[in-house]
């Protein structure tokens, strides 16, 4: 591609620019609008760490974020994203932009006043999405080593859910709720079997997995066999399991408004199963 020509610097990182085939952008860069003006030309080609804004939606409201935007926090979150990028090889959803930036803004803000806002959903975050989680602990590493800040733990949470979103595009919100969900389907097992289950454990690791998995299938509206003598053997056998089984996927059912097929209680009781016995 040839070089774009600049319409606007918005400040020394953001530049708004004609496209041949989005017409206007926005192009995100450390350091990129230092210098620049209106009718210079940018080729994208050998600007490496460059993000193009091509929704109009999200270059709206990066636009409108920027005034809040502290210089030095703002280069250093341009080059966390950058790592992000890096680190998960894939094409990220533009939104990330907005939605990241305008949370490690405000997380900086917080923190350097010796703030601190704790994550409820942290351990189901790092259970359900590992990667993610991998990646988002080594961009508050590195916000640390370039801002001297040190973000609390839970904001790792945050940030996986946000890398998250970006990577499946999916709504953030949607998300959360699919953490919140499995937070709350964990703590009736508990509540059931009267145990605690250690969340470092592998214990825990499968059983969210196992649920996950379900509200995935469940979303998708994707039907699993039914082997239907083994759930009338399941029910005589494990009743406990099997009652327990039908309330959580209730639950999937109330919180997601979508139908939970049969077939998923008869895994899911084999699995509480599983649980019970080595907690027993």
């Amino acid at each position: 591609m040839a070089g774009l020509r600049i319409e606007k610097a918005l400040n020394n990182n953001v530049l708004i620019a004609e496209h041949p085939a989005y017409n206007e952008v926005v192009l995100i860069g450390k350091g990129i609008g230092f210098n620049r003006k209106r009718g210079d030309l940018i080729d994208i080609d050998n600007v490496e760490k460059l993000f193009v804004l091509k929704n109009e939606k999200e270059q709206e409201n990066y636009i409108k974020l920027l005034p809040f935007l502290d210089q030095n926090f703002h280069e250093v979150i341009i080059s966390a994203i950058d790592l992000i990028k890096q680190r998960t090889s894939s094409l990220l959803n533009e939104h990330i932009h907005v939605a990241l930036t305008d949370h490690l803004m405000f997380a900086l803000t917080r923190a350097s006043q010796g703030m601190e806002m704790s994550n409820p959903f942290l351990v189901e975050t790092k259970a359900l999405y590992r990667r993610e989680y991998e990646v988002a602990k080594e961009v508050v590493e590195f916000i640390k080593e370039k801002t001297e800040i040190a973000l609390p733990v839970g904001e790792i949470g945050f940030i996986a859910l946000h890398i998250h979103s970006a990577l499946t595009n999916k709504e953030l919100s949607e998300v959360n709720q699919h953490s919140q969900l499995i937070s709350k389907l964990v703590g009736i097992v508990e509540e059931r079997f009267e145990i605690e289950i250690d969340r470092d454990g592998i214990d825990y690791m499968r059983l969210v997995r196992h649920l996950r998995f379900a509200i995935e299938r469940v979303k998708r509206g994707e039907r699993v066999e039914e082997p239907e003598k083994i759930a009338a053997l399941l029910k005589q056998e494990y009743p406990v399991c099997y009652s327990l089984a039908w309330k959580l996927i209730k639950v999937m059912q109330q919180t997601l408004r979508m139908k939970v097929f049969d077939a998923e209680a008869v895994y899911l009781t084999m699995h509480l199963q599983r649980l019970q016995k080595k907690y027993k």
